[in-house]
């Protein structure tokens, strides 16, 4: 008996409309971009945290862990895990919003 071949539906990708060139988004970064050399950052949605959060790894351990404020823009949250890398590494101070009680 042959076996009948299955359709999969797959969601199509989306796309995301360019900016012109004129209008160019540019945030200074540096911290984040010398990280994700050695490691990662993470943006999104973390169960059991309500809302958004920012997480910093640099391979070995995790420099940030950042909850996204009421009204905060994307921006906004990645200047600030940028800045909160920047004082791990400068200053071994780890930040965490995520596990710490209020």
């Amino acid at each position: 008996m042959e076996r009948s071949r299955r359709t999969v539906i797959r969601p199509s990708a989306r796309c995301v409309e360019e900016r012109p060139a004129s209008d160019p988004v540019c945030l200074p970064l540096p911290h984040i971009e010398e990280l994700i050399g050695l490691g990662q950052i993470m943006v999104g949605c973390m169960r059991p945290v309500v809302g958004s959060v920012a997480v910093a790894h640099d391979g070995h351990d995790t420099l940030a862990m950042l909850k996204r404020r009421n009204g905060e823009t994307l921006a906004q949250l990645l200047v600030r895990l940028d800045q909160a890398i920047a004082k791990a590494l400068d200053e071994g101070i780890r930040t965490d919003e995520i596990n710490s009680r209020p």
